[in-house]
């Protein structure tokens, strides 16, 4: 979520670690046009038409940030079936935690069975959009219908068609042989 990346984060919201305390501050965060436009390329969607989140953050010791947020978004995404576009309203709550910091030495005891994510800082900020579009990445539903839609096998099959679409030669005398 912070550390270096090949590309530019399309929706970058950096805050510096030292501007957190250990009192919860809260930020609210919203993408505008192009960064909903990049975000939605990015994840393959038709488009993204909202994001916003508000994310608490609080620094309870040394260089540990903690995040506690809440997205809500409004994307369109593509049918699995159809190919047709599905709008859909997202809200997820997600958190947490960051490690690291400045301090290249700082050593941090991670607790991998803790439930929320620990990602480690490799500088002086931390990226709450970045955490926040990969958030929403999670929440998407990962097989989007529109309504109706389903795949040939998921239909009711007619007794008088083959499997491959032909009738049936003598499906009518299967119905006077049930009387």
């Amino acid at each position: 979520m912070s550390g270096p990346r090949s590309r530019t984060n399309e929706f970058s919201r950096p805050v510096a670690i030292e501007s957190i305390g250990p009192k919860a501050q809260v930020r609210r965060i919203e993408a505008g046009v192009g960064e909903r436009r990049a975000l939605a390329e990015r994840f393959g969607l038709p488009a993204i038409e909202r994001l916003s989140a508000s994310i608490e953050l609080s620094r309870p010791g040394g260089d540990m940030v903690l995040a506690k947020g809440h997205l809500v978004a409004d994307v369109v995404q593509s049918c699995v079936v159809t190919l047709e576009p599905v709008p859909a309203h997202v809200e997820a709550d997600f958190a947490c935690r960051y490690a690291g910091g400045a301090r290249p030495e700082a050593e941090v005891d991670l607790d991998p069975l803790a439930e929320d994510e620990i990602e480690a800082v490799t500088g002086a900020q931390i990226d709450i959009g970045e955490t926040v579009a990969q958030q929403l990445a999670v929440a998407l539903d990962p097989y989007p219908r529109a309504p109706g839609a389903a795949w040939p096998h998921e239909q009711p099959q007619d007794s008088a068609v083959e499997p491959d679409g032909r009738r049936k030669p003598f499906a009518g005398l299967e119905k006077l042989k049930k009387r």
